[in-house]
């Protein structure tokens, strides 16, 4: 399948790859679209991984504060140098994971974050539903059912694994793989702390995702 210019500037807005990496993306993809894109996050990832031993010392701590300060979130993002730091792609990067964790209310960074004793209890309670539902399965069934849970389990409590709420399609995970490759560094989403107004008290309870993609005219 052919391409033109325009296809290579389109990829390269969509990924934010060089005009070069993404020439050679649909070369190697005969021009479709869509596998393009994938060859590139796996190269992110792939940029990602070399630069994973390296120190990220630099950053900054931004802030993200719902409109009407019923709900706020800040959290460390870090770098490896202090110029990056001050750059615009990095801050919008670092202002997104923010929101993210304003819409999406994860508890963790990664998988390896949780607590294993937590992810064992789920287990359990995740089988025992599995036994208890109207027809009976056998048990390497159960088990691959109770690991599908768990996969999604960690979609809602892991920063990293979340869908991002400007762009379902893709993970944080690879929202933060694609920067990387873009700004050339190794990237830490260190940590983060989230505040809701009345949280713990008896209260209605508002969808704050909703709210956070009504922003964004979505």
């Amino acid at each position: 399948m052919a391409f033109t210019a325009k296809d290579v500037a389109a990829l390269r807005e969509m990924s934010g790859a060089g005009m070069m990496d993404c020439k050679k993306a649909l070369t190697e993809c005969n021009g479709d679209m869509d596998k393009a894109m994938d060859f590139l996050r796996e190269k992110s990832l792939a940029a990602s991984a070399k630069k994973a031993s390296r120190i990220a010392a630099e950053g900054i701590v931004d802030s993200y504060i719902h409109m009407g300060g019923r709900i706020g979130v800040l959290v460390e993002v870090n770098c490896e140098t202090d110029f990056v730091a001050k750059t615009d792609d990095f801050k919008a990067f670092v202002h997104d994971v923010a929101m993210q964790i304003a819409a999406a209310k994860p508890t963790y960074v990664t998988k390896e974050e949780v607590n294993q004793e937590e992810i064992e209890h789920e287990k359990e309670v995740l089988r025992a539903q599995a036994m208890n539902e109207d027809k009976p399965k056998p048990a390497n069934i159960i088990d691959k059912m109770v690991e599908g849970r768990i996969e999604k389990y960690y979609k809602e409590v892991c920063l990293l694994e979340q869908p991002f709420v400007k762009d379902p399609d893709k993970t944080i995970s690879q929202l933060l793989n694609e920067t990387v490759a873009r700004i050339g560094e190794k990237i830490s989403i260190r940590r983060f702390v989230r505040y809701e107004m009345g949280e713990g008290l008896e209260k209605r309870h508002d969808n704050f995702a909703d709210e956070v993609n009504a922003q964004m005219g979505k």
